[in-house]
């Protein structure tokens, strides 16, 4: 098997961005084709507001149907187990069908699948819906996410991949925003939602000609394969996805449990997804000059001391900068994951470690939240920081380690 390492040292990497930025003409292999960036970029911008979109519209319309909150959790689990189901299937998938064919056949099922829940209104028949809706969406960010990557120069790809995930950031934010407009009832939210996922089949088809082909070089990999090369770098993705997912699901609680009003948490919720938003672009530029594995742990250590002081600062201001920078470096850590793949990996190897981190993300999304509501209860709100924090610390731990047997 072939697998290309490419870890240079900082101060090459610095020496790099440094003459990069200041140079009037950059080599070809350093020349960014922007219009395939864009399409990619586009495409799963549009498909992050479906996304975003479908959670709290079906949340809604379930709890407006008096299903219980057991439910309605069961049934919002359905997507993220739809991305683990089909993350071993999509580098044979992408060899087979080609990346731009595969990307524009999922983007018209999520559409039907929607379709079909909009049609139904049922929670039971909701459960396979929700799984399928979540099959069809994962194939398109890790083809999109290998495209970027391919497309992506070296030295200028903190930067790059910085900038893909808070614009995806945004896309999940404007999603639930848009309900302000269409509202909650009736066909009009879902017709928004269909209409993004077509409009993301439209825009691959208007820049295939420009798209890079699927890597095939080197000896091909499945997604349990990948594992074994690389599974700190695993370890990080579901560290990045439980973060997420445990604080969007149960800051409420750990908020209402401390006398806080609903107005005030949905406000710290939606303070933690702009910094999440927001400081992608800023981590790419840092791990370009200081390398993507000692800005992780620095993401990982900035994680830990807001766990540690999210009890004694909940209650004053300075919860807000604490939760803004907390998104930023929760995700991060997802980020800053994409860049190391990049540096170390092409081929086969490449697409299928996007299909690990799809499927990895998907268990810390399912893993993460009922980990830590079972602390919650068996130790009371602060289970909440609790389980971050080992979270936390464990990646923190296994980054020094690592760092110290390099």
């Amino acid at each position: 098997m072939e697998i290309a390492v490419n870890d240079v040292d900082c101060a090459e990497q610095a020496d790099v961005s440094h003459r990069q930025l200041h140079s009037p003409t950059l080599p070809p292999e350093d020349r960014i084709p922007w219009a395939a960036m864009a399409g990619i970029i586009a495409t799963v911008t549009v498909f992050a507001v479906a996304q975003g979109l479908t959670y709290p519209l079906l949340s809604f319309i379930l709890e407006r149907q008096g299903t219980t909150a057991g439910l309605i959790g069961l049934s919002a689990a359905m997507t993220p187990l739809g991305f683990i189901i089909s993350a071993p299937f999509i580098p044979a998938l992408s060899r087979r069908v080609g990346g731009a064919r595969l990307a524009i056949l999922c983007s018209i099922l999520a559409a039907f699948a929607l379709i079909a829940i909009g049609w139904t209104q049922d929670v039971l028949i909701w459960m396979p819906l929700r799984l399928l809706l979540g099959f069809f969406a994962n194939p398109l960010y890790v083809i999109s996410e290998t495209w970027l990557i391919q497309i992506a120069p070296a030295a200028r790809r903190g930067r790059i991949m910085g900038f893909y995930s808070s614009i995806v950031s945004a896309g999940f934010a404007i999603g639930p925003l848009s309900l302000g407009l269409a509202g909650t009832e009736g066909w009009p939210p879902f017709v928004i939602g269909i209409a993004a996922f077509l409009l993301c089949g439209l825009i691959v088809l208007a820049v295939a000609p420009r798209l890079p082909d699927m890597p095939d070089e080197g000896e091909a990999i499945s997604v349990g394969g990948f594992v074994a090369l690389a599974p700190l770098l695993l370890f990080a993705v579901f560290t990045a996805a439980a973060f997420e997912q445990i604080l969007l699901s149960l800051l409420t609680i750990y908020g209402a449990a401390l006398g806080s009003g609903e107005q005030r948490i949905a406000s710290l919720i939606t303070c933690f997804i702009a910094g999440n938003a927001v400081l992608q672009i800023l981590l790419g530029r840092v791990a370009e000059g200081f390398g993507s594995r000692r800005t992780m742990l620095f993401c990982a250590l900035t994680c830990l001391a807001g766990c540690l002081l999210l009890p004694l600062v909940f209650h004053s201001w300075l919860i807000w900068p604490l939760v803004f920078i907390w998104g930023g470096v929760s995700f991060g850590i997802y980020t800053l994951s994409l860049i190391q793949l990049g540096e170390r990996f092409t081929g086969q190897v490449l697409i299928a470690g996007n299909a690990a981190f799809a499927f990895v993300w998907g268990i810390g999304g399912i893993v993460g939240s009922p980990a830590t509501g079972l602390a919650m209860q068996l130790i009371g709100h602060q289970g909440l920081p609790f389980s971050l924090s080992l979270l936390s610390c464990l990646l923190a731990a296994l980054l020094i380690a690592r760092r110290r047997q390099a």
